[in-house]
């Protein structure tokens, strides 16, 4: 019987992942690849997990994208060959989607990396909150000496993370780097000794257990929104969160505001409603 591709555990308030191909260093392959896309969903829609792990089978995190299949990545859902650089566009969308869906959730992740977080598994990683690796850990982005280059975030949040020169160096030269540079960098947080790693990560759930969760959210939220667009748009998504933080701890009344009223006037087609209707219809309706 086949060994499973990827585990999946749910213990209490935290959810588990484990690629779990440690042979050949829990390389992406397509069924992994899915299998994680599935997790992930699954995860998505369980509001009692507010935490997941990320980890790898055996001796390392995850070595990327299995490029023995890659001559696969254009067949179609049947396997044949008939879809081209549109079947490898399509599936490169799927895993750039997997990386957002992860790296939106309103959860805290963290990935637990040793040996190699490389390519595929590099990118995993950049698309989760908290990264903590072994001494022995490794990185880089080595796809172009396989004459192919990174299809979700080893170009784009990779210099979002460690900025535009630097990201040529990883993905032009293809070098694998220690731990250390990726802490020193601003790409991962935390170096820890070898046999340490899993007891680092009960650590950190530990610290984040004890917080409000619903500021946490917010916080994940409004970082992420803002690292990608102007000042002043982030500091708008600030101050909402504020109204917001606001509002869960019991400040929720505005004077000038409803109070719910205008969604239960709707139902009941009460009196304020309907002359806020009668006044708004047609007003400058065909009037030039």
């Amino acid at each position: 019987m086949t060994e499973k591709q990827l585990l999946l555990s749910l213990e209490g308030d935290t959810a588990r992942i484990t690629m779990n191909r440690p042979a050949v260093h829990n390389a992406l392959s397509i069924e992994l690849s899915h299998l994680l896309i599935d997790a992930i969903q699954t995860i998505k829609r369980l509001t009692a997990i507010k935490f997941v792990v990320i980890k790898g089978a055996g001796k390392s995190f995850c070595a990327g994208d299995d490029i023995t299949e890659m001559l696969k990545w254009g067949d179609d859902e049947q396997g044949q060959s008939t879809q081209g650089a549109n079947g490898v566009m399509r599936r490169v969308r799927i895993y750039q989607d997997m990386a957002n869906s992860l790296e939106e959730l309103d959860k805290m992740t963290i990935c637990a990396v040793d040996g190699y977080a490389v390519g595929g598994g590099l990118e995993i990683t950049m698309a989760c909150d908290f990264v903590i690796a072994t001494e022995r850990a490794q990185w880089g982005m080595p796809e172009v000496d396989s004459g192919i280059t990174p299809g979700w975030g080893g170009t784009t949040r990779m210099s979002r993370y460690i900025g535009k020169r630097r990201t040529k160096e990883i993905n032009i030269i293809g070098a694998l780097h220690p731990a250390r540079t990726a802490v020193d960098w601003g790409l991962w947080n935390r170096i820890v000794a070898d046999d340490h790693l899993d007891a680092e990560v009960d650590a950190l759930l530990g610290v984040l257990r004890v917080k409000n969760q619903q500021a946490c959210r917010q916080l994940k939220f409004i970082i992420n929104r803002g690292c990608e667009t102007d000042l002043y748009t982030a500091q708008g998504f600030e101050m909402l969160s504020g109204g917001l933080s606001a509002a869960v701890n019991g400040f929720w009344q505005v004077a000038d505001a409803d109070q719910g009223k205008g969604v239960a006037g709707f139902a009941h087609k009460a009196d304020m409603w309907n002359t806020r209707r009668a006044l708004a219809k047609k007003f400058w309706v065909d009037k030039g």
